[in-house]
Order: C-alpha cells, then sequence, then structure tokens
C-alpha cells in the first residue's frame, strides 16, 4: 500500500440468480507513512580512504520510510549541505575533502542522520 490509497472503500458482488448488484457499506481505509529511520552512509572505495586525486563515491540509503525522500550531505564544519541527493561525488579528492561526513534523510516529516563516516584523503 502506498499513502494515495486512502480513502472510502466499497465491495459490490453479484449473488447468482438475485437480479441486481450487491453492496457492502463503506469502509475508510487510512495508510499511515512510516517514519525514515535507518539511514546509512556507504563508500566506494570501502572504508572511505582515497589518494588524493582519486574518485570517492559516497552512497546514502534508509531501512524504512515512506517517500518521496530527500537526502544532503554534511561535513563536520560546514553550516550549509555540500550537496543534495543520494549520492555524493568527489571526482577528484584533495587533502582538504578529508573530514567527517554524514548523510541526512527526510520525508517531509521525520529526519534522520547516518552515523558519520571519516574519509582520510592520502
Amino acid at each position: 500500500l502506498q499513502l494515495h490509497h486512502s480513502g472510502r472503500y466499497r465491495c459490490q458482488a453479484t449473488m447468482g440468480l438475485i437480479p441486481g448488484w450487491q453492496k457492502s457499506a463503506l469502509v475508510t481505509v487510512v495508510v499511515q507513512g512510516v517514519p525514515v529511520s535507518g539511514v546509512s552512509l556507504a563508500a566506494q572505495p570501502p572504508g572511505g580512504q582515497v589518494a588524493e586525486g582519486d574518485h570517492l563515491v559516497l552512497g546514502c540509503s534508509v531501512a524504512a520510510g515512506t517517500g518521496p525522500l530527500s537526502f544532503s550531505w554534511h561535513r563536520q564544519g560546514s553550516a550549509a549541505p555540500l550537496a543534495t541527493g543520494p549520492r555524493y561525488e568527489l571526482r577528484a579528492a584533495q587533502h582538504w575533502d578529508g573530514g567527517r561526513y554524514h548523510c541526512t534523510a527526510t520525508d517531509g516529516d521525520t529526519t534522520a542522520d547516518s552515523p558519520p563516516l571519516w574519509v582520510t584523503v592520502l
């Protein structure tokens, strides 16, 4: 089920020799959203250790949450988000890119952060 399936429903049926449709009473179905939880961060290469000039990809995912979901990327010491979306890429990592990163996922109602990952640029 999805959130847009909430609404009022009824069943209709015909019964053999009895003419016409038989209708059930209306029932109301309310689909509730699942809060965002279990946010995790993965790095490629694994562990977040990369040589200077090499490519680093960080990915953010959730274990649960009713969409649509939005993602943002943060590095310790930076007030504004670095980027949005489920992926963050450093195409040519520099020494100043090192630090503690985390991603945030939100569904508009609930927000959750991943555990931090320490990125090391060698």
